[in-house]
């Protein structure tokens, strides 16, 4: 060691030092770009550890993890002219992070930009309905159109959602009204149609007792013993079962033919 000298000692450590700055460590979900001279290296590196000799090499660390990346709230007329506020959620990753670098210079900041506008050129050519009741097929196209932009850059656009819709406060009021009137519709449609089937019921049930007169005399006995049960004041007009047959034989064709002819002829 005393051989070495005080330069010889100081070239080491400064070798030693050297070597250990060039140690770089990678983690699972990271690779890193390398730019030896200038130029980069076929293959990305990673992950575990890697030398980066500088100054004649630089790194570029690239996250193969999803990244959320949340679009501002967007102003869209749709194509029925109602004007909305909408915003999304994209989710993305990185597929090649040697085309992430290379190809653009920021790939999130690009990705949101083309996000924004694609959401407003696609939910402004669909009504407010289709972007209610359709919101899936929506976000599978736009999801397409945003993932053909971002391809040649090696980046995968994995889902795309449209998180919140706001809708002006006329419309609102609007839409609530709407709901309202169908409520309605529906509620006198069954009323009519529960009328309509108790009518039928009625019908067949009178046919049934033309049938039989007794019947009509048992019902006329059941009301009064239904009326009896109230505990009310009730006034009770008693008519004689005899009188009911008589109102029976009245309306026999027959008999009228016969009540018709002059006392003379029947004499």
């Amino acid at each position: 060691m005393m051989g070495i000298g005080v330069p010889g000692l100081f070239i080491i450590l400064v070798v030693f030092l050297y070597l250990v700055n060039s140690i770089k460590i990678l983690r699972e979900y990271e690779r890193g770009v390398v730019f030896r001279l200038g130029r980069a290296l076929p293959a990305p590196k990673g992950p575990g550890v890697i030398l980066i000799f500088r100054p004649f090499d630089q790194m570029v660390r690239v996250s193969l993890r999803q990244e959320v990346l949340e679009v501002p709230p967007q102003d869209i007329i749709t194509r029925d002219n109602v004007t909305l506020k909408v915003n999304a959620v994209i989710t993305l990753r990185v597929i090649d992070p040697s085309r992430a670098v290379i190809e653009v210079m920021n790939y999130v900041y690009q990705t949101s930009q083309f996000a924004q506008t694609t959401l407003r050129s696609v939910l402004g050519e669909v009504e407010l309905d289709e972007l209610l009741s359709h919101r899936e097929s929506l976000n599978q196209r736009i999801q397409t159109i945003i993932d053909q932009h971002t391809a040649p850059w090696g980046v995968k656009v994995v889902s795309v959602e449209v998180k919140q819709v706001d809708l002006p406060e006329s419309m609102l009021r609007a839409m609530a009204k709407q709901a309202e009137a169908e409520r309605e519709k529906r509620a006198k449609v069954i009323h009519a149609e529960g009328e309509f089937s108790a009518a039928q019921r009625l019908v067949d049930a009178a046919s049934l007792l033309a049938t039989q007169p007794m019947t009509l005399q048992l019902r006329y006995l059941q009301t009064l013993t239904d009326i009896g049960v109230e505990k009310n004041t009730t006034i009770v007009f008693p008519l004689p079962l005899e009188m009911m047959t008589l109102f029976n034989r009245l309306g026999d064709p027959r008999l009228s033919a016969d009540l018709a002819v002059k006392p003379e002829e029947r004499r």
